[in-house]
């Protein structure tokens, strides 16, 4: 017998990239940060004692909410701290969207969104993005025309890891009738000549919603810690409803240090970002082509006498993760995670080697 209402019966879970036991696994399949965290994060790391433990942490995560602030140059009020940028897409499809209402998205994208929708039981549009990876046209006339109350956009785009420059983001935010949720897990990846910058956003428009997140640029993904930046008209319902004490002590801590040591944040961004154009280069020499990315990762198409899922498998038995989706627009590509410089050169070895057989 199913006890469960009937939208969760019907849904399909998110499934998210493999996490392999097997140590001596290369993985460049989930877009984690290829460094460890810094060294300031092991100094708090090390100083923490167990005793803390037995009270509960600060709720609003104070002290990491006021460095988050002090580095975007917001008021604390505008920051909330969350379990995972999936709470704070959660807490904002829970506060925001009635259940007679819709989310939108822009096909293909961050998969579990639809999956928190249904799960809320809400409606979900789709639109699709054009063959450039870019917003569709008119795109704001259609949301409105939809009805849609919040829409989701990663930018950079997962997983194209294109970007959305923050000019046609204000303007889609300023005739979008309803909130706007753009989530940049990627964003410190971003090469920096580009100036790119959504943080402005927010003095000018109080519907706009920042997801950001420790996991990719900082190397925190073990913790699930992120954070959400928006006018009070957005941040305080969103105190509402998430839970009482939804981040721990020792996240909250290493966390501020991550944060607080950006020479250290910067330099990591600085590696990903020459590597992925190494990367690509040797991938394209090959004959494979890729999208010009902003994240890190890139999105490979194959060339035509080869098939992504076989590449993929292929891969995985010679102990290499990639992430290989089978869906409409991407089941001739495979994602690939900016590695170290030793192991994208094994990628590129071994990619090598399957081809000449």
């Amino acid at each position: 017998m199913a006890y469960e209402r009937n939208n969760i019966q019907e849904l399909s879970a998110y499934i998210p990239g493999e996490q392999p036991e097997n140590g001596k696994v290369i993985k460049l399949n989930t877009n984690e940060n290829p460094f460890p965290p810094g060294p300031a994060v092991e100094k708090v790391l090390g100083s923490l004692q167990a005793s803390a433990l037995r009270r509960y942490p600060p709720p609003t995560a104070k002290g990491l909410r006021e460095s988050i602030a002090h580095l975007h140059g917001v008021a604390d009020e505008q920051v909330i701290v969350t379990n995972g940028g999936d709470e704070l897409l959660r807490l904002a499809i829970t506060c925001f969207v009635e259940i007679d209402e819709a989310i939108a998205v822009v096909e293909p994208t961050y998969t579990l969104y639809e999956t928190l929708a249904k799960t809320h039981g809400c409606g979900f549009i789709q639109f699709h993005l054009e063959e450039d990876w870019s917003l569709p046209q008119k795109l704001a006339e259609n949301l409105n025309s939809s009805g849609a109350k919040l829409c989701l956009i990663p930018n950079p785009h997962a997983p194209s890891g294109t970007l959305t420059d923050a000019a046609s983001l204000s303007a889609l935010a300023q005739e979008f009738e309803g909130i706007l949720l753009i989530d940049e897990a990627y964003v410190d990846f971003v090469d920096p000549q580009l100036k790119h910058d959504c943080i402005a956003l927010l003095s000018h428009c109080d519907r706009v919603l920042l997801l950001r997140t420790f996991s990719k640029g900082y190397s925190l993904a073990g913790l699930r810690i992120a954070y959400g930046l928006g006018s009070r008209a957005l941040i305080d319902p969103l105190y509402k409803t998430k839970d009482s004490y939804n981040t721990d002590y020792i996240a909250q801590k290493l966390a501020q240090a991550a944060l607080e040591d950006q020479d250290y944040a910067r330099g990591s961004w600085s590696f990903v970002i020459e590597q992925r154009r190494l990367l690509q280069k040797s991938l394209e020499a090959m004959g494979f082509s890729c999208v010009d990315s902003q994240s890190n990762f890139l999105l490979v198409s194959m060339p035509s006498q080869l098939n992504a899922q076989k590449l993929y498998l292929d891969l995985k038995a010679k102990d290499i993760l990639v992430r290989y989706f089978a869906q409409p627009r991407l089941d001739n590509k495979l994602r690939i995670s900016v590695g170290t410089a030793d192991e994208n050169k094994k990628l590129i070895d071994t990619i090598r080697q399957l081809l000449d057989q």
